[in-house]
């Protein structure tokens, strides 16, 4: 079975991120840096769908601040572990006193944080499709043989999303080819 972890929705998923957000904007601002955002993104950020235990942060900067950025958060224990196959995006090594998260900074206006946004508004404001995403998530995590299929298993519900959110074809397919690409490289889901 794939070792993913799918729970249900937990009240405590906001006030994390709301730490964490505190913590990334005092290093920021300490290294004279204001974010566009900070945003708490993922299955986390939306209240009543199951998710894997682990809060999704994108720091969105212009991307002339994406190094000042990268340089902020190695001061607080975070190493850049690179974009990951995801343009607009860099991905970090979280230090152990912020686990479990994964944080990205992320160039405004990028497809990563379009990708990130589009999942979770449209789930926010659509229940029934945020109830069977849940549902397959779920499943897949309790069926699915390796990351892999885990991934698969939620491709053609997420699809429906993206499309929901009105991104583009060529968008869409950019974001399966990422995520396809991340699969590849064993993600932790």
């Amino acid at each position: 079975m794939a070792n993913v972890r799918v729970v249900a929705y937990r009240e405590a998923w906001a006030g994390r991120f709301g730490e964490l957000r505190d913590a990334y904007a005092a290093a920021l601002g300490a290294s004279g840096l204001a974010p566009i955002a900070i945003e708490h993104v993922g299955s986390t950020a939306v209240p009543g769908l199951a998710a894997k235990p682990v809060i999704d942060v994108d720091v969105v900067v212009d991307a002339a601040d994406v190094d000042p950025a990268i340089r902020a958060l190695r001061r607080i224990g975070f190493e850049p572990s690179g974009a990951g196959g995801v343009p607009g995006r860099v991905a970090f090594f979280t230090p152990e006193r912020f686990r479990p998260s994964n944080t990205y900074v992320v160039t405004a206006g990028s497809l990563a944080l379009r990708n990130h946004l589009a999942v979770r508004d449209v789930l926010r404001s659509d229940r029934a499709l945020r109830d069977e995403y849940g549902t397959v998530k779920l499943r897949a995590a309790e069926t699915a043989a390796d990351i892999d299929a885990y991934l698969a298993a939620k491709s053609e519900v997420l699809e429906r999303i993206l499309r929901r959110a009105g991104l583009s074809d060529e968008d869409r397919a950019a974001i399966a080819a990422a995520n396809r690409a991340i699969a590849e490289r064993g993600a932790l889901g």
